[in-house]
């Protein structure tokens, strides 16, 4: 039986941690704790000014990946595209299900909350709980697409901008 290949993450590689979004591994450091060596991920999240460490052997349980692929990026932007689908059950438990796909680390997934929850100019206000979960989403779409394409992160901004607005029209 032949064991499943774990992605090798490597210092300077970015990482998508499904919790926080896109980190950069700093470094990998062995660290004793309660008598135990651990081998750890140090990854900084720049943006939040925080820095995780992760087990070496538990990044892939938890669902820590590499960034998505440039074809995994441009589906998730023509996901941009569609109509927005909104449930009609009540606000918490869509605001719920919006909450686990942004902190499932899945890109698809977290663009269709920006897809969902993006209203253009003549829509309806969106209540404080909507904007939150809509630019949590926005940020984590945006952070990694910039990420794999190498852009700044204004200029991912203005790509996923672009996508959004040319719905609109």
């Amino acid at each position: 039986m032949t064991k499943a290949k774990k992605p090798e993450f490597r210092p300077d590689e970015f990482v998508v941690y499904p919790a926080h979004g896109v980190g950069k591994i700093v470094s990998i450091e062995e660290q004793e704790i309660a008598g135990l060596k651990l081998e750890l991920f140090v990854i900084s999240f720049e943006k939040d000014k925080m820095t995780l460490r992760v087990p070496t052997n538990k990044a892939i349980d938890i669902g820590m990946r590499q960034l998505s692929s440039p074809e995994v990026v441009s589906k998730a932007l023509d996901t941009l595209k569609g109509k927005a689908r909104v449930k009609r059950a009540m606000w918490s438990r869509r605001a719920q299900e919006y909450e686990q796909k942004i902190n499932s680390g899945d890109l698809m997934a977290i663009a269709e909350v920006v897809r969902d929850l993006h209203r253009a100019d003549d829509q309806r206000e969106q209540s404080y709980s909507e904007r939150q979960l809509y630019e949590a989403a926005l940020e984590r779409l945006t952070r990694e697409v910039a990420a794999v394409s190498g852009d700044d992160e204004a200029g991912a901004q203005r790509k996923v901008g672009d996508v959004l607005t040319s719905r609109a029209a």
